[in-house]
């Protein structure tokens, strides 16, 4: 895994050649900080946002902003093609990252107890961070080359292993995280039959100073800013090969348990 040192730009550590990268969930702040530090970038001729409009207005800043949510598979679909017709001018999708989730809101906190159990806070929980990733997924790793190195990552998060569960709450996101491990892990195997140099794999950025984890950050944790989770992120990504196709890593490269 690449140290704190490595250097984002240099193609001949990665692997990447140029083509298209793409960021899902721009909306949130961890998304929009991967976006920006992607655009500046050499690499990758182009990087297209997406993320779920409320309403007709694009991000001003910009240049292909894609309508998607991940709850409605019918939008999942049209921004695969149309990301599959941008690809036929000869740019290879090298590069997605989903930085989607969803911990609380809409009423909902994470649980303290199984007391706290509430179907519909689980099921828009398995929605958004296990069915959703799962159908872009199905949509978009597909797109990806057959040869040179490609990357679909999604941000998963450590209370997700269940290895590693020591203090139980959080019901609705642990479980649907671990779902999310199992679904990548699965989709790695059939990934790598078809396209042996591609990779997909899980990643936990941490935390991060976002309203995702707003409000849940505990003393001890180190809390990082956006960019200081973008740029670790991004270098782990840069140094996955084939061998590490299925895996589930946190921000500086280290394997987590299952």
């Amino acid at each position: 895994m690449p140290s704190e040192s490595a250097t984002l730009g240099d193609s001949s550590a990665s692997g990447f050649s140029e083509g298209l990268a793409l960021v899902i969930g721009t909306r949130g702040g961890l998304g929009a900080a991967l976006y920006q530090q992607l655009r500046s970038d050499p690499r990758f001729r182009q990087v297209l946002a997406a993320g779920r409009r409320v309403d007709s207005t694009r991000s001003a800043d910009a240049d292909i902003d894609l309508d998607i949510d991940l709850t409605v598979e019918s939008r999942v679909a049209t921004a695969a093609s149309q990301v599959h017709k941008l690809m036929q001018t000869g740019l290879p999708l090298r590069l997605v990252i989903d930085a989607t989730g969803f911990l609380h809101g809409h009423g909902f906190a994470p649980e303290k107890s199984w007391r706290d159990l509430d179907a519909a806070h689980m099921a828009h929980a398995f929605a958004v961070n296990a069915i959703g990733p799962a159908l872009l997924m199905k949509h978009f790793l597909p797109l990806l080359p057959r040869s040179g190195k490609s990357v679909f990552a999604t941000l998963s998060a450590k209370v997700g292993s269940i290895g590693d569960n020591r203090l139980g709450g959080w019901y609705s996101y642990r479980a649907s995280k671990a779902a999310l491990n199992q679904l990548v892990h699965t989709a790695a195997i059939e990934l790598a039959r078809q396209k042996p140099q591609a990779i997909c794999v899980a990643l936990h950025p941490g935390t991060v100073d976002t309203p995702l984890s707003s409000g849940f950050a505990k003393a001890g944790l180190e809390i990082q800013t956006p960019e200081t989770a973008t740029a670790r992120l991004l270098k782990v990504i840069d140094g996955l090969t084939a061998a590490q196709n299925g895996g589930f890593f946190n921000h500086h490269g280290e394997p987590l348990p299952w």
